[in-house]
């Protein structure tokens, strides 16, 4: 990578409200895919939209993984650092308050979304986690470090990837650093569920009255 983390390639839309919202794309997604999220969720929210920086044959991911499943997670520390340090430039070039990013993640970006809350939980606010998997196989020490951090993860109740023991895993791992984690399930795949976002607007319009 350059020097300037801000040469990843990605979309910055201004806007004024909060929270300003960190779009986390789907292995073979770019900065593009996401977007049209911002009018569902938070259509005045300034959006931050980087592309991951991982090749697996022409597809972009924010991380490498040894097969479908199975992450490197050495790989996803690396990244997640890189990520962080790409948020920190993005809030001093773009006049964005450190850490009040909420990431909306997709599959592969949700996984990096929740890497990055328990590497780096100052960068977040907090997390909407769509088709979402356990980043790190081992558990940690219960800690506070995600204490005041709200994370809302929307499964599908039939996904082959993002199972329902994923699921729960997930939830356990995050509230062990004191995540407040609500589940949103729904009949149906590895997805994203167009019937879920007014829910999903639900929470992030609750996420924006505590900025406030």
């Amino acid at each position: 990578m350059s020097d300037d983390p801000l040469q990843r390639p990605h979309v910055w839309q201004p806007g004024t409200s909060s929270p300003p919202l960190l779009l986390l794309h789907g292995t073979g997604g770019d900065e593009h895919d996401l977007l049209v999220l911002r009018q569902h969720l938070a259509p005045d929210a300034p959006v931050l939209s980087p592309r991951g920086t991982v090749s697996e044959h022409g597809m972009a991911r924010f991380f490498r993984r040894h097969e479908e499943g199975v992450f490197d997670e050495d790989d996803l520390r690396l990244r997640a650092d890189e990520l962080a340090t790409f948020l920190t430039a993005a809030e001093q070039k773009y006049d964005v308050p450190a850490g009040s990013w909420l990431a909306v993640g997709f599959s592969n970006g949700a996984n990096m979304a929740s890497a990055l809350l328990l590497r780096h939980p100052e960068s977040l606010a907090g997390a909407v986690l769509l088709a979402a998997m356990v980043p790190f196989a081992a558990d940690e020490p219960e800690d506070q470090a995600l204490a005041g951090k709200r994370v809302l993860i929307v499964n599908g109740t039939t996904d082959p990837m993002a199972t329902a023991d994923q699921t729960t895993r997930l939830t356990a791992q995050l509230r062990r650093h004191a995540a407040d984690v609500d589940v949103l399930s729904f009949p149906g795949g590895h997805t994203i569920d167009p019937r879920q976002l007014p829910r999903i607007k639900e929470f992030v319009d609750t996420t924006a009255g505590r900025q406030r």
